[in-house]
């Protein structure tokens, strides 16, 4: 089977010997999102609700380049820095999805590249 890389600078690169998805067969593996600013590569500055946000734009940014989009993604992974935040990352979540969601969990991790307080990664399936 191929691996197919999947980039765009409307996400922020990889800040390590990584790809930002990766495509084999019709199955699309995306790296964790953190909330970088694709433009400067700066962390976005603000509460929670800022940084899900950041992080769910530079998602669907990659799923766009890979010809897909938010509504075929399968599988959902968060993590976060604080428990707390799980209900403002489920008000965020649901403004870029919609029934039917796709599967998730959510992890409580003790740190993050960049101190970060939530990355998220996915699955996304392909017609």
């Amino acid at each position: 089977m191929s691996r197919d890389i999947i980039s765009t600078d409307k996400a922020p690169a990889a800040i390590g010997p990584y790809s930002q998805a990766v495509r084999a067969g019709n199955t699309v593996y995306f790296s964790g999102q953190i909330p970088l600013d694709p433009a400067t590569g700066n962390m976005v500055e603000g509460d929670i609700a800022l940084q899900a946000r950041q992080v769910f734009v530079n998602l669907k940014a990659v799923a766009e380049a890979a010809g897909g989009s938010l509504e075929k993604i399968v599988r959902v992974g968060i993590y976060v820095t604080h428990l707390g935040h799980f209900a403002t990352v489920n008000e965020i979540m649901s403004e870029y999805f919609k029934a039917p969601f796709p599967a998730r969990s959510t992890i409580e991790v003790s740190a993050l590249p960049k101190l970060a307080d939530i990355e998220v990664d996915a699955i996304m399936v392909l017609d």
